[in-house]
């Protein structure tokens, strides 16, 4: 995967948790599984996707 899309899926990851936490303040008597699973899912997913992106060289380290 490709370096320069981390800050894109770091944002969107972000954005679906922020959603995520209002549907369940919002459900919060009433939360049904389904519900929170079809926003955790992807909010995961775009976590998962920016922790693969994200690359830090260590070439310039000596033994």
């Amino acid at each position: 995967m490709s370096g320069k899309f981390f800050y894109l899926y770091f944002i969107g990851g972000c954005v679906a948790l922020a959603l995520l936490v209002y549907e369940l303040i919002v459900a919060y008597p009433n939360i049904k599984a389904q519900g929170a699973l079809f926003y955790a899912i992807p909010t995961l997913l775009l976590y998962y996707m920016a922790y693969k992106t994200y690359h830090v060289k260590k070439d310039g380290e000596l033994m």
